[in-house]
């Protein structure tokens, strides 16, 4: 991956314990089991440490006491993979979410559209959220886009999402992963919708 960072990290506190006034969360947004249900697309991810980037950004938050919010998406009825009465709207095994930990679930692109994380994240004194999560360009790229408009600072951590290619249709020309991956970064930043970082900038704040 090829995200670099924009701007020296913010200061945490390393309490070990749950901040219920935390400046900052991180959103995990629809690190969930219906992604692996698409086998053929799974496969051409194009970011395959991305559960692992995802995993370390969660153990770092839970050490700094940053609250951690898990976010998936669900289509009631749809019968398809993000139908939750199939089973897989649910957070990637690995990932091991606490009880204790926020969880909301959307049908909206972003997160906040059709959930009340605005309100929570509000009732937490949170002002800044680290995204990441799946896919880069769709649900992450849009949460962070409504985070920024509705007065959050942003922090985007592009190698901790992944997305699959776009095929070319219609007249429209492909785009791989990579190609998606960068671009986003590329508008998100330069747009001044978000700050993007890598894993290890996040990571190593308290190192």
């Amino acid at each position: 991956m090829t995200a670099q960072p924009l701007a020296d990290p913010v200061d945490c506190r390393e309490d070990g314990l749950m901040n219920r006034d935390s400046a900052t969360a991180l959103l995990v947004i629809d690190a969930q089991e219906s992604f692996r249900q698409r086998p053929d697309e799974w496969a051409a991810t194009a970011n395959p440490a991305v559960i692992e980037n995802i995993a370390r950004l969660v153990d770092h938050a839970r050490r700094v006491g940053d609250p951690v919010v898990w976010v998936t998406h669900a289509e009631a009825a749809s019968g398809g993979v993000f139908d939750p009465e199939l089973g897989f709207v649910r957070v990637f095994d690995e990932l091991d979410p606490r009880a204790d930990e926020v969880a909301v679930t959307k049908s909206t692109a972003n997160a906040f559209t059709s959930t009340d994380l605005e309100q929570r994240l509000q009732r937490l004194g949170v002002y800044r959220v680290v995204v990441c999560g799946i896919r880069t360009e769709q649900c992450c790229e849009t949460t962070a886009r409504m985070a920024s408009d509705l007065g959050f600072e942003v922090d985007f951590v592009t190698d901790a999402t992944t997305t699959s290619p776009i095929a070319a249709s219609g007249g429209l020309a492909a785009l791989s992963g990579d190609d998606i991956m960068r671009r986003t970064e590329s508008i998100l930043a330069a747009r001044e919708f978000a700050t993007v970082v890598r894993t290890a900038d996040r990571v190593g704040v308290s190192a």
